[in-house]
């Protein structure tokens, strides 16, 4: 198990990953902001589905998702269509114009990880979708846990901070 240090490390990492994903939005185009992005993504994934299985795929309130999918379908990415099990229900399904849009995201999405991982190697790169890929697999769809969950295996206590080597560069950390 890794050490209390390494967790709390890991901690900041990820809190910093906020600017990454801002980062990232920065690319999208002015009339698809990130939450329209989700949208098409989960069903390019996922398929045609009830607007509360899309609420429930990213995690937020229906009436959240609500603007979203609104946002889509003015946009002629996204059709609307009555469920034939339950009328009142409606079936998201993508369009050829959502097709279009998720792969002007994709090429957006796709050149801007070009632009700043320029200087990693094929194996970093590599290393950084299996490590990620681990990651979001350890913390399972990332929906509520229920109250009855076990409780988490304690973290060891940390050993006393060495002083800092005069030779190793300092990074900034964003607190967690």
């Amino acid at each position: 198990m890794a050490a209390r240090r390494q967790y709390e490390e890991l901690a900041r990492q990820l809190s910093a990953i906020g600017a990454v994903k801002r980062g990232l939005g920065r690319v999208l185009p002015h009339e698809c902001p990130a939450g329209s992005a989700a949208v098409l993504t989960l069903l390019d994934r996922h398929g045609e589905m009830r607007m509360s299985r899309l609420a429930e795929l990213l995690a937020i309130d229906m009436s959240v998702t609500s603007r979203h999918v609104a946002h889509v379908a003015e946009r002629g990415w996204i059709d609307r269509s009555p469920d034939p099990a339950d009328k009142r229900s409606r079936i998201l399904r993508l369009t050829p114009a959502g097709r279009d849009m998720l792969a002007e995201l994709s090429e957006r999405y796709m050149n801007a990880l070009v632009h700043y991982l320029a200087d990693w190697s094929d194996d970093e790169v590599d290393q950084l979708n299996t490590l990620l890929g681990r990651l979001r697999t350890s913390f399972g769809d990332c929906r509520p846990v229920p109250a009855a969950a076990p409780a988490a295996p304690p973290i060891p206590p940390a050993p006393p901070p060495s002083p800092p080597s005069p030779l190793v560069e300092q990074t900034t950390r964003t607190p967690v």
